[in-house]
């Protein structure tokens, strides 16, 4: 049972029933199957599963789980019946597997057809190639007879295998080691499907009654070269009494004298280009250790080898046949209160039962741990003489329940939290009756059936982790505030504050809880008789590794990171970053791997604070390059970026090179969209090189615009009628007038401009303009839209079902918000109909830039820098590169079309990308450009946020505001000696 969902779910079963379904799996009878579902009917049930789909358990909840039958069946994937959307080719003994393979591309479908002899449940498998595509895990859904069986299916995961470039580490000229890079090691692998979330263990399966059947492949990510498909059942695997009883009666003995030695970080296959590894500088403990350099000398932290599914694998040969012992070197000092799982398999096959979620628990330092069960017994492994390879794989363990529920009770809340704030707004009347009892019957049990999940959750928590884990906390904190309201629901209007606070810290619990982080050092395969090396962990050794550590911090810089280049041609340049060390260790591998072999020019790179970088340059102290440059200020402590004026700025003043100087400079434009060269070009001059480039997509949500009768929005006129739907139910648009994204967006799909055709001076006082800002206003003062409340939490809660905001907040959104994954989507913004209607859906962009410092001494090795750092290939494996460290919310914006269609996307949430890329434009920059938005904002809150007695009108305010604009413009152009919008009037009239 899952709360308040169920019945939701109890009518798509009666549904599923009345339109056929029985009669397809449900049946005793043969069926034929289904063929003529489309590609677009099949999106739009994967559109729709998290709102009321059946989950897995329920979905065995409808058949008899014993029924397996002992019989295969084997599908060739040259067998296909239909195609649709989808590149298919085919490929005779590819890489050694005899037979014909089938390539099915990233997106589309392709179907197959089973002849089922004996009904019951069967396990899926694929045998399967992973070709080159974009680096990501591949996805796929599977439909059984044009349907969807259970939400669990919509998305399967496939790995890819990557190892390390080389196997000896590389140094840079400090001696530290460098990350090796990864690369991917393709080979054929058979793979059950199980739940991408972790949160059904097992392998999932599905119920087939005897006749013919369809077996649907859609395609949500990456291409595979696809061989087989096989149904089947394996036999359950056994605890370890009886596999070490049944092994002992079979005269298994334990190993004597026997010793293997892995070293973790030296794993010989990955499933994740992000599973480097890692450089613990922490301990004395760890081999190799040094305290003064940076070793790769474990491998996992807490930023990764911590999602669902990740694993590595370890090869390692044993000289004597029988039971040994496994010890682990690791460090669980990441989650406190639960363990961390990992599933253990020994050349592909678990063990015995206990190893299929294998729990370590919090430890604060690096320690020695034997495999064992609770009970203390070291569990032996029996191997037979010869080549084995151990693997451990992310699971969630017993856990996985727990988080589900949760996870259920999450949505459930915030479904409640919606009702509430449809009767009394977000900001409720606290002397005001809004009596919700009447309005809401039936309010006090929902909670109740939530309160009672949460607390059936802490019980099985503290069994699991213990009692009084601080994992409890949030969940206790969240039960007594339902308590108080199932009590008298008519606190919510004074507490409704707190309840969503509380809300948000249960989802919270959840995205943590789902990691499941551990680090290892070494890996000892050891018979019972034999110890294992002892640690360097005593007093003494972490006292003097302190002193060390404390030692080498004074004489050390760690913030600069060096190439290394050979002979006396060589050159060196300084290129400044002020994003982070992660950032900059990437792009100095980059550098080591291909720029400084290539072009024989070192590169030294600096992790500074970017705010003085102008002052560094006039006093002669600043670098020749400086990367990701952009103008950011803070807006309720968030980081906004404001405006792309930096390197105009900087170049008008002389601080940095126009690269229009060098002739090769066309060819390397041609890498961006036009709209990312906007606004770092003037008047003839090229200031900068784009690095990234994002802009404004819709985000909303499906299940509440379902529940609510709304499609979604393709103009302003049909946002406003949304608007007055949602605002019967006491909800809004999110839309933050945080920067001139949002006005901007208006203004040039109503045919506006910011400036002149010679950008003399400002164009926001045409009646275009005018108009735009009028509109711009309207959203605030009419619909009384938000200003500053963050829009990614209004749309987790369903404030703001429908929110415009940058495209990156995918990521996030990704990552953080698991309550409502499947809930939402993504499109192009809504559009302005033209007098023609056509619909005009432009937006602006922004981005970051990389500049050639004036001072710089080396201008032909600093522009040879910044063309690789641009170029296809660097951003491409730097976008890689970043999401593999730091997981998919790091997905990187670049400003490169060809890097741009390398990221990893699910097809159709790319092809929504490319629709809204087709309408991007740049937003200029001139002398004094600063003060457009600083005054049109200045307007805007005139208009908005003044009190009475201050308040103007929209054309009065803009037009009192563009006046300093202008001022602003002729001030600036008279100071770099340009000709000002009356003298540029004047000698046109002269001409």
């Amino acid at each position: 049972m899952k709360g308040i969902r169920q019945g939701k779910r109890l009518i798509a079963i009666v549904l599923i029933i009345a339109l056929g379904w029985s009669n397809v799996v449900m049946s005793k009878y043969t069926v034929s199957a289904k063929t003529d579902t489309s590609l677009d009917e099949y999106k739009a049930l994967l559109s729709g599963i998290s709102m009321d789909g059946l989950d897995y358990h329920e979905y065995l909840s409808l058949y008899d789980e014993a029924k397996k039958p002992d019989a295969e069946y084997v599908i060739e994937a040259k067998d296909y019946v239909r195609t649709e959307d989808m590149e298919v080719k085919e490929y005779v003994d590819y890489e050694g597997m005899e037979g014909t393979s089938v390539y099915t591309d990233e997106q589309g479908l392709i179907e197959y057809e089973v002849t089922i002899k004996e009904e019951g449940f069967y396990d899926i498998s694929l045998l399967y190639y992973p070709v080159e595509g974009k680096s990501a895990s591949i996805q796929r859904g599977f439909f059984i007879d044009g349907v969807l069986p259970y939400e669990q299916l919509s998305m399967i995961e496939f790995s890819r295998i990557w190892v390390n470039a080389v196997d000896e580490w590389q140094t840079d000229k400090n001696g530290n080691d460098l990350k090796p890079k990864q690369v991917e090691a393709p080979e054929w692998i058979t793979s059950y499907l199980y739940d991408s979330e972790g949160y059904e263990t097992r392998r999932l399966s599905v119920y087939f009654t005897a006749g013919t059947h369809t077996i649907t492949i859609y395609s949500r990510r990456e291409p595979m070269l696809l061989r087989k498909i096989i149904l089947n059942n394996t036999d359950d695997v056994k605890k370890y009494s009886e596999v070490k009883a049944a092994l002992d009666a079979k005269g298994a003995k334990d190993t004597t004298d026997q010793l293997i030695t892995i070293h973790a970080e030296e794993a010989d296959r990955k499933s994740s280009q992000m599973l480097y590894p890692s450089q613990d500088k922490s301990s004395p403990a760890v081999y190799p250790y040094s305290a003064k350099l940076l070793k790769n000398n474990t491998i996992g932290s807490n930023s990764n080898w911590r999602i669902v599914g990740q694993w590595l694998e370890w090869d390692f040969e044993v000289e004597e046949t029988g039971y040994y012992y496994i010890t682990m070197h690791a460090r669980q000092n990441f989650v406190r209160g639960i363990y961390t799982s990992r599933k253990i398999t020994i050349d592909g096959q678990v063990p015995f039962e206990e190893m299929s979620d294998y729990g370590f628990r919090y430890e604060n330092d690096w320690h020695m741990k034997t495999l064992k069960s609770e009970e203390g017994e070291e569990y032996r492994f029996y191997l037979e003489a010869g080549k084995h390879t151990l693997r451990m794989e992310v699971v969630l363990g017993e856990f996985s329940d727990i988080i589900s529920d949760v996870q259920d009770a999450v949505r459930d809340l915030n479904n409640i939290y919606s009702k509430v704030i449809r009767i009394t707004g977000v900001e409720p009347d606290k002397y005001r009756d809004y009596n919700l009892e009447r309005s809401l019957p039936g309010l006090a049990d929902e909670l109740k059936v939530v309160r009672d999940n949460l607390e059936n959750a802490i019980e099985r928590l503290s069994k699991v982790a213990g009692k009084g884990s601080n994992r409890e906390a949030v969940l206790t904190a969240m039960v007594q505030t339902s308590d108080e309201l199932i009590a008298d629901v008519e606190r919510f209007t004074k507490q409704l504050a707190g309840f969503k606070m509380d809300v948000s810290a249960v989802g919270t619990w959840v995205t943590q809880a789902l990691e499941q982080p551990l680090a290892l050092d070494t890996i000892y395969i050891h018979s019972p008789n034999t110890d294992v090396p002892k640690m360097n962990d005593s007093l003494l050794d972490r006292f003097v590794h302190m002193v060390k550590s404390l030692f080498y911090s004074f004489v050390i810089d760690y913030n600069t990171v060096a190439t290394e280049t050979e002979g006396e041609e060589s050159k060196e340049i300084t290129v400044w970053i002020g994003t982070g060390r992660d950032q900059a260790n990437v792009l100095r591998a980059l550098a080591n791997e291909s720029f400084t072999p290539e072009t024989n020019i070192g590169v030294k790179i600096q992790l500074v604070d970017m705010n003085t970088l102008l002052q560094a340059t006039l006093s002669g102290q600043g670098p020749d390059v400086a990367v990701q440059v952009t103008n950011i200020t803070y807006q309720n402590n968030v980081a906004v970026q404001v405006a792309n004026d930096l390197p105009m700025n900087y170049g008008l003043r002389d601080a940095v090179v126009d690269l229009t100087e060098f002739e090769d400079l066309p060819e390397v434009k041609k890498l961006f969209r036009e709209s990312a060269m906007v606004p770092y070009e003037f008047d003839g001059h090229t200031f900068a090189l784009p690095e990234t480039e994002s802009f404004p997509m819709m985000f909303y949500r499906k299940d509440i615009l379902s529940e609510l009768g709304i499609k979604v929005p393709t103009t302003w006129d049909e946002m406003k009628v949304a608007l007055s739907v949602l605002f019967k139910n006491q909800m809004d648009l999110g839309m933050l007038p945080t920067n001139d994204q949002v006005f901007t967006m208006l203004l040039y799909q109503n045919g506006g401009t910011y400036y002149n055709e010679d950008a003399t001076k400002s164009a926001l006082d045409s009646d275009v303009a005018i108009r735009t800002f009028k509109e711009y206003c309207e959203y605030y003062t009419d619909y009384r839209l938000e200003r500053e409340v963050a829009v990614d939490q209004r749309l987790r809660n369903a404030e703001s079902p429908i929110i415009i905001a940058d495209y990156t907040l995918y990521n996030q959104l990704q990552v953080s918000a698991p309550d409502i994954k499947g809930l939402w989507g993504f499109s192009m913004v809504p559009g302005t109909v033209k007098e023609d209607g056509t619909v005009d859906h432009s937006v602006s962009s922004t981005g970051t830039a990389t500049v050639m410092m004036s001072q710089t001494d080396q201008k032909e090795a600093a522009w040879e820098f910044m063309k690789w750092w641009v170029s296809t290939e660097t951003q491409t494996q730097y976008g890689r590169e970043m999401e593999a460290l730091m997981g998919a919310a790091a997905r990187y914006p670049t400003a490169n079309i060809e890097a741009f269609n390398n990221l990893p996307w699910p097809s159709d949430d790319y092809q929504a990308l490319q629709e809204q890329i087709k309408w991007v434009k740049g937003i200029p920059q001139v002398p004094g450009g600063y003060y457009s938005w600083r005054n049109v904002n200045n307007a805007f809150y005139k208009v908005v946020v003044a009190e009475d007695k201050n308040k103007m009108q929209p054309r009065e305010a803009l037009t009192d505001y563009v006046r300093y604009i202008n001022e602003e413009i002729t001030f600036k152009r008279e100071e770099f000696g340009l000709p000002t919008a009356e003298e540029a009037s004047s000698g046109s009239q002269k001409n």
